[in-house]
C-alpha cells in the first residue's frame, strides 16, 4: 500500500503501524477481505512472536466466522502461554464464544466456573473493580458486579442446555440479586415453567411486562414475554380460572374453555388480549 493508504488504515482500523506479519495479517483481514490469507499472516506472527496477545485472539475470531470453530479452540489452548496476563480473561471470552459455537456445553460450565473463582479470589480485571470494554464499536466501563452477573447468566444458560433447570434456577436467581435484567428474567420465568412451577413463572412475566427490569421495553423482550405467556397459558388454566370459591368444573370443561379462548386470540396482533383481560378481571376482584 502507499503512504497515504498505510496511514488511512492505521488510524482508520487502530493498527499499529510497520510491515511485520500481524499488520499484513490485520490488512487482509480488513482491506483485502481475505480471511484465509489473513488467519496464514496471524500464524505466522504467532510463530515470530509479533504481538501474539492480538494475533491469537484475532485469528480465532476469523476462524470462528470461517466455521473453523474446533480448529481456534486448539489453537488458543496450545498458544496461550505465549500470550500474557493480561490477555487470558479476553482469550477465555473468546474460548467460550467457540464452546457455544461447537455445542460443548461441559467445557462452558468449566470455564465460567474458574471465572467465577477467579472474581472471587480477585483475579478477574487484574484486580480492578472496572475495566474498559467494547460494545457494538463504542468504549463502555463495565463493573466487576456486572461482569459478575453476566458470567452467572451464562452459566445458568448453559445449565439450561444440559437440562438441569433446577441448578440454572439457582445461577439466574443469584444474578438477578447482583444485577438484575429483563433478559435474565424470562430465562429464570423459563426454568419454572420446566419445573411446572407456572405461578411463579407468570408472576416474574409480569414484572418483565410492567416495565420492572433493565431492557423490559426492548421488543425482543416483549416479544418473549408473549411467547412464554402463551406456553404458560397452554399448560395452566388462565388465573382466573383458579382458586375461585364455589367454582367446580371438570376437565373437560375447563380443556374446551381454554380452547375456545385460544381461537378467539388467534386472529389478532401478537399483543397479549388473554394477559389483558386476566389483568383487568384481577383488577375487578380487587375492588
Amino acid at each position: 500500500m502507499d503512504k497515504k493508504e498505510e496511514e488511512q488504515f492505521h488510524v482508520f482500523y487502530k493498527v499499529p503501524s510497520g510491515d511485520g506479519p500481524y499488520v499484513r495479517a490485520k490488512h487482509a483481514q480488513l482491506i483485502m477481505k481475505d480471511p484465509e490469507g489473513s488467519i496464514i499472516w496471524f500464524w505466522k506472527a504467532i510463530t515470530e512472536r509479533d504481538r501474539v496477545d492480538s494475533a491469537l485472539k484475532d485469528m480465532a475470531v476469523v476462524m470462528k466466522q470461517l466455521d473453523r470453530s474446533e480448529e481456534a479452540i486448539e489453537a488458543i489452548k496450545c498458544f496461550r502461554y505465549l500470550c500474557s496476563k493480561q490477555a487470558q480473561e479476553s482469550l477465555d471470552n473468546v474460548l467460550l464464544d467457540l464452546f457455544k459455537k461447537c455445542g460443548k456445553v461441559e467445557e462452558q460450565i468449566v470455564l465460567l466456573k474458574q471465572k467465577l473463582r477467579q472474581i472471587y479470589e480477585g483475579k478477574l480485571f487484574n484486580g480492578r473493580p472496572i475495566k474498559i470494554a467494547r460494545s457494538h464499536g463504542k468504549k463502555i466501563q463495565v463493573t466487576i458486579t456486572q461482569e459478575t452477573a453476566r458470567v452467572l447468566g451464562n452459566l445458568g444458560w448453559a445449565y439450561m442446555q444440559k437440562g438441569n433447570f433446577m441448578a440454572a434456577e439457582v445461577v439466574y436467581k443469584k444474578a438477578q440479586m447482583i444485577y438484575s435484567d429483563s433478559n435474565k428474567a424470562c430465562n429464570l420465568a423459563q426454568c419454572l415453567i420446566k419445573q411446572a412451577r407456572y405461578d411463579e413463572a407468570r408472576y416474574i412475566l409480569e414484572d418483565v411486562w410492567r416495565g420492572k427490569y433493565l431492557g423490559s421495553d426492548d421488543t425482543k423482550t416483549k416479544n418473549r414475554v408473549e411467547e412464554l405467556l402463551l406456553e404458560l397459558d397452554s399448560k395452566q388454566p388462565p388465573p382466573f380460572l383458579q382458586n375461585i370459591p364455589g367454582l367446580d368444573l371438570d376437565d373437560d370443561f375447563v380443556n374446551g374453555l381454554e380452547h375456545l379462548i385460544n381461537e378467539w386470540a388467534r386472529p389478532k396482533s401478537r399483543r397479549l388480549p388473554i394477559f389483558e383481560e386476566i389483568s383487568t378481571f384481577r383488577d375487578q376482584l380487587a375492588c
